[in-house]
């Protein structure tokens, strides 16, 4: 009993581990270095330049075959080589890290960080947002980045005043207090069709590094 216990919680731990790694490399790789090429990498283009939380039918379709991945391709796979009960656990595992990383990534956008984790994670994700789209491509982890050099841990992150997540500013448009040690908003609060445009293009022109 308790060796079964065993590998149902290890399969869930592996199912976790398996999306975290899948979340880099596809941010990494699908959405970066492709440099707007492909629906993925234009629709996370576009999530740069505007700095903000929504999901677009094309973003619903992604993940959900990222879901139907899990249910059709590792609960047999599991089931399979560990039995029943790990198949089931493998996938849930994968399934969890998916929500988990669906839920923290919203979070960094729309809430203000409430304890040493959140806040590591919204210093570690805005920094890859504003200015170093090429390093921190995990946003739950920084596990990969470590291991394949790709992470960097600000001691600031500098963020385009327009384009501030409204959890960062206080009433008068300053950097709340208790958040000055780590943030600092730059340039005007003035936005136009011409700024979004010399937005996009350096955007697009720093998903990667030239060829």
């Amino acid at each position: 009993m308790v060796l079964a216990l065993v590998v149902i919680a290890s399969a869930f731990a592996l199912g976790v581990l398996l999306w975290s790694l899948v979340e880099y490399l596809l941010h990494r790789f699908a959405m970066h270095q492709l440099k707007g090429r492909g629906i993925m990498s234009r629709e996370h283009l576009e999530h740069h330049v505007q700095a903000s939380w929504g999901l677009s039918p094309i973003d619903v379709l992604s993940w959900a075959g990222l879901l139907v991945v899990g249910l059709a391709g590792w609960l047999p796979l599991g089931w399979w080589m560990a039995g029943r009960a790990a198949g089931i656990a493998f996938t849930a595992g994968w399934t969890a890290g998916y929500a988990a990383y669906e839920y923290l990534h919203a979070s960094a956008h729309l809430h203000a960080p409430s304890g040493a984790y959140s806040g590591w994670l919204r210093r570690h994700h805005l920094h890859h947002h504003f200015g170093h789209p090429m390093v921190n491509h995990g946003v739950t982890t920084p596990l990969w980045d470590r291991l394949f050099g790709t992470l960097e841990a600000p001691t600031t992150v500098r963020i385009p005043r327009r384009l501030a997540p409204a959890w960062l500013l206080d009433p008068h448009g300053d950097v709340r207090p208790e958040l000055r040690a780590t943030y600092e908003v730059v340039g005007l609060d003035v936005v136009d069709e011409r700024m979004r445009a010399l937005d996009r293009a350096r955007a697009l022109a720093s998903l990667a590094p030239p060829d």
